[in-house]
């Protein structure tokens, strides 16, 4: 079936983010104009796309890859950086849902996004300011029960690398009095995400990958033996096609639209500190988030800028003031950081969907897809992307798990969904505030 669109990127510039006025330097490459014939088209060049084409380029595919505006335009590019293992849904939820033997194979893969992202670095050399460790921060006595709980359950699937904080610990990670305590993986971390993107473009190129920029996808046809990809001044036709435009694929596939909802979320970054009040704040150099529903997030850049995100819009819209949006909540966890200047404020969208299980499927013979990673993309999409090279490779083997989960789609729809979510973002923060 032929699926028309139009381009959603402007035209093209990154965000003002602080990633983008620090990325590393990136040649602009060419536009796709004409005819062009591929073994293997992805769309979309954040990470679940260049995840993809790394590991087919690696395995000696011929890869184009496809992006409508710049190398990780999208949440590949404005993220927190942080590298948090597990799904959005948690261990016991999928449990509970799927059954034992689907956790256990979920628990089998939650810590691989994170060790294929220190891989690449590694391997390919890609400058990316990689810090070590996450932390879980709980507020209440009732989210330290959670975490403990949580603590036990991955510990009995044989996952170790996650320790419980007191309140005096805590304070090891984030000088603030606004915690009970916290957990730490130790396998986490945080990076500059952009910059890892960039980099594993260059990986995907020095691999013989081809890559189009400012390209936006008009129309594909799946229904063909060949999948076609029309772009707005050219077109590919591939044996293969994989679809990785997450929460920008927009409208090109509506059968994909319709099984998540674009949500923004909101960072800002600090003027750079110095060394002595970064460390004062965060001596471990950690990122950290907190565990409520509608959760805090933050850390440290390599400049010691104080990078701190949060919020949610259902949708996908823009907050009209993002610094006034996150300020206060700053001020909560720091309040000794009164009267420190903001110098970049910034939203992006992630994809969400119902179950916050990432999807995995085919449309059609030839053409796979993955998204819905729930805010948890960084490593997810690390992970599907080798999962999905497995499948184009002839192993299936994962793939048809992820592939077999049930979908559930959003009560109302598309028309819905979204006040639907809004009205559950309220009554779970309710609870946050409640401590219930």
């Amino acid at each position: 079936m032929t699926y028309p669109n139009h381009p959603y990127a402007g035209d093209g510039s990154h965000t003002g983010s602080y990633y983008a006025a620090s990325a590393n330097p990136s040649p602009l490459r060419a536009e796709l104009v004409g005819e062009v014939e591929a073994d293997i088209c992805v769309v979309g060049a954040g990470f679940s796309g260049l995840s993809t084409a790394l590991h087919l380029a690696e395995k000696g595919y011929s890869v184009t890859v496809v992006e409508g505006a710049r190398i990780g335009w999208g949440a590949s590019g404005r993220n927190g950086g942080q590298i948090v293992n597990g799904l959005n849904a948690s261990l016991d939820t999928i449990e509970r849902r799927y059954g034992k033997d689907t956790a256990t194979f979920v628990a089998g893969l939650v810590m691989e996004g994170g060790d294929i992202i220190r891989e690449r670095i590694a391997t390919y050399g890609i400058d990316c300011d990689l810090k070590h460790g996450n932390v879980f921060a709980g507020l209440t006595a009732k989210h330290m029960q959670e975490l403990e709980a949580r603590w036990k359950l991955w510990r009995s699937y044989g996952i170790d690398s996650q320790e419980m904080l007191s309140r005096d610990q805590m304070r090891e990670h984030a000088a603030s009095d606004l915690y009970s305590g916290g957990m730490i993986d130790h396998k986490g971390g945080h990076l500059h995400p952009l910059n890892l993107a960039l980099g594993e473009a260059a990986a995907v190129e020095s691999l013989g990958g081809t890559i189009y920029e400012m390209s936006p996808v008009t129309s594909v046809d799946t229904d063909a033996a060949r999948p076609v990809i029309r772009t707005t001044k050219g077109q590919i036709t591939a044996k293969t096609l994989v679809l990785c435009g997450n929460a920008y694929l927009g409208h090109v596939v509506p059968t994909l639209e319709r099984r998540v909802m674009p949500v923004s979320t909101q960072v800002m970054a600090t003027e750079p500190l110095g060394e002595a009040q970064a460390r004062a704040l965060m001596p471990s150099d950690v990122c950290i988030e907190d565990v409520r529903y509608i959760l805090d997030y933050y850390r440290m850049s390599a400049d010691n800028r104080l990078l701190f995100g949060g919020g949610t819009v259902y949708g996908g819209a823009d907050p009209k003031d993002i610094k006034a949006k996150l300020w206060k909540n700053l001020e909560k966890v720091f309040p000794q950081i009164k009267g420190v200047k903001i110098d970049y404020a910034w939203s992006g969208n992630f994809a969400l969907s119902f179950s916050r299980v990432p999807q995995m499927g085919r449309i059609g013979a030839n053409t796979y897809f993955a998204h819905g990673y729930s805010g948890h993309g960084v490593t997810g999409s690390h992970t599907f992307g080798r999962i999905l090279s497995e499948a184009i490779n002839g192993d299936l083997t994962r793939f048809d798990t992820f592939a077999k989960l049930p979908w559930i789609p959003f009560p109302g729809g598309r028309t819905f969904r979204v006040p639907y979510s809004v009205a559950g973002s309220w009554w779970y923060a309710l609870r946050d505030k409640l401590g219930v």
